[in-house]
């Protein structure tokens, strides 16, 4: 369905581009299973108004997601990464703004330590570069 295809900045401007000629569209950067994963989410959404990418800061700026997304995202990590990449790759804002705020969710209120935990990441720094840092950042702990 092209409503479904057209929720793609990308494709849509592909599809433009190549008239009804019906010829295949690439998609290099992103997977098979990932691509089933971005079109069950274009096609629950295809009937959603297009972003018009200045919607207001607080719609922005909120973590809410709401239910059938979070449902969507219940996914492993390596496999919300993938559909943030591909959102991103295909010029799928609202698809890209659901990944993020889901990876913003999992991470608010927690410590830098349980940060890395989550996300299985390797702490790189010495401890006294973790002290200076703390130290700059004092502020931001207000």
């Amino acid at each position: 369905e092209r409503e479904v295809a057209e929720r793609s900045i990308l494709i849509k401007n592909m599809l433009e581009d190549l008239g009804d000629s019906g010829e295949a569209i690439p998609i290099p950067n992103v997977n098979e299973s990932v691509l089933k994963k971005v079109i069950e989410w274009c096609t629950h959404h295809k009937n959603d108004p297009p972003s018009t990418g200045d919607e207001d800061d607080s719609r922005r700026k909120t973590t809410d997601i709401d239910e059938w997304d979070q449902k969507f995202m219940q996914v492993d990590q390596e496999m919300l990464f993938e559909i943030i990449l591909a959102a991103n790759y295909l010029d799928i804002k609202a698809l890209l703004d659901v990944g993020c705020k889901t990876v913003a969710n999992m991470i608010k209120g927690k410590s830098p330590e349980e940060i890395r935990k989550t996300f299985n990441i390797q702490n790189d720094f010495t401890p006294e570069e973790e002290d200076q840092i703390r130290r700059e950042n004092e502020w931001a702990e207000e």
